[in-house]
């Protein structure tokens, strides 16, 4: 079995370019200046022909790259254990419901068993917030409880 290999060519004026070779095809990833990521995959039986060509915001390239690594690993999915707990950061919308209320109001801890262990404002980090503390849009909550408590409480927070 080969080993996949990465090369890296600068794109003046783009960004880099970045081919990974495999042991079944050449993919390409284009990493432009503002952002934007164009992933393209090369024919088997003609690795100048390209087959798939597909630009993506900067934001569509995270997301994909959440998808392509282990859940242990992705930005979101904080850790996991044999235990079956995991902790996951939620964002909160500036247009949520919860903006500028009580995280007590919320019910999240009684209603799901999840726990909001941190948020994470600005550049601060505030630990353990307790009941009384207010939730502001584009916090970003650190919770922690088992796969079907962590995505109940998502909902709760996604709510508008």
């Amino acid at each position: 079995m080969s080993v996949p290999r990465l090369s890296s060519t600068p794109l003046p004026g783009i960004g880099v370019r970045y081919d990974l070779t495999t042991r079944d095809s050449r993919l390409s990833v284009v990493a432009h200046r503002d952002g934007h990521r164009t992933i393209s995959a090369y024919r088997k039986d003609d690795p100048d022909a390209c087959d798939l060509s597909v630009r993506l915001t900067a934001e569509e390239a995270t997301t994909l790259i959440d998808a392509l690594m282990p859940a242990h690993h992705t930005p979101n999915l904080l850790s996991t254990t044999d235990l079956g707990l995991v902790a996951e950061r939620i964002e909160l919308s500036g247009s949520s419901h919860w903006n500028g209320r009580l995280l007590g109001e919320s019910r999240i801890r009684t209603d799901t068993g999840a726990s909001i262990v941190a948020v994470l404002r600005r550049a601060e980090a505030i630990p353990s917030p307790a009941p009384d503390f207010r939730l502001a849009g584009g916090d970003t909550l650190i919770v922690i409880g088992t796969r079907e408590g962590v995505e109940a409480a998502a909902a709760i927070l996604g709510r508008e």
